[in-house]
Formats: structure tokens, sequence, C-alpha cells
């Protein structure tokens, strides 16, 4: 199935006046959690990519690459577990992502072992600050996916 490059509507961040602010707050608030920031770009993409957020993958990928995210990460992000171009820290905050993204997959959504996993390698602040990284991305993955927002395209 193909769409067209304009979205359905509006995104709803914008025509909710207070809802765009309040959301980019959030946004600004887990930059300021002590993850990397390179971290925090490939924890967006995973939870982007399962949800399958055209708008969110492109965007996010770019600004990943921005942040030093190398090429080497970025095009096996999908494949973390296999690839050898991740450090320990940033494995346990993707698993932790795909966890918390994909809630209704399992009956144990984020199991003792993944939050063990990364809570060995961040704090409670960086662990806040992960998972409102996560729960942002995925709120960022259901409007896009809802209004069709195109890849590529300014909101």
């Amino acid at each position: 199935m193909t769409h067209p490059t304009t979205a359905r509507m509006t995104n709803p961040a914008y025509v909710l006046p207070e809802a765009g602010p309040a959301i980019q707050e959030l946004l600004k608030a887990t930059r300021r959690g002590g993850v990397p920031e390179s971290t925090l770009e490939l924890v967006h993409l995973r939870a982007s990519q399962i949800n399958g957020c055209g708008f969110c993958v492109d965007h996010g990928a770019k600004s990943a690459r921005k942040s030093g995210v190398s090429d080497d990460k970025l095009f096996a992000v999908a494949a973390w577990r296999e690839a050898p171009y991740f450090s320990d820290e940033e494995r346990a905050a993707l698993a932790l992502a795909e966890a918390a993204t994909r809630l209704a997959d399992t009956s144990d959504a984020v199991p003792d072992a993944i939050w063990d996993a990364a809570a060995d390698h961040y704090d409670e602040k960086q662990l806040a600050a992960l998972v409102l990284m996560v729960a942002v991305t995925n709120l960022f993955n259901r409007l896009n996916v809802t209004v069709r927002q195109p890849a590529g395209v300014g909101l």
C-alpha cells in the first residue's frame, strides 16, 4: 500500500496549540537525563522502526547521524543483537526500548532481566530519561502513523 505525499491532516500536536510545546518539553527533559544523545537517538530510531513510522525513521536517522551515530550503527540498528557495533549500554537501552514499545506482545511486557540489564548501566535519572524517550517516541509514532505524515516532509 502506498500513501500520498501529504498527511491526512495537520499533526494533532500542532492543531491543539498547547500540545506541541508540552511534548517538546518532555523531549527536552529526556536530553537532560544524563544519557548520551547518540543512545537516545538509537532508542528513538529503533522504536520508530518497530512502529513503522516512516517520518520518525527518516527524521531519527538524520538526527542520529548529527549526534554522532556511525553509519554502521544506523544501518544495523534493526538487527542490533547480531551486529558488533553496539556497546553493552546501548544494547541494554535498545532492549528496553523494544520491550517498552511492544507492550502487547507478551504477558510480561518489560521482563526483569531487561530492566535489570538497563539498571546495570544507567542510574535512576538516566532510566527515567530512557523510559520517557521511548514513551515520547511512541507518542510521535502514533500521531504520525495515524495522520500518515510522510517521511522527508516537514511538519
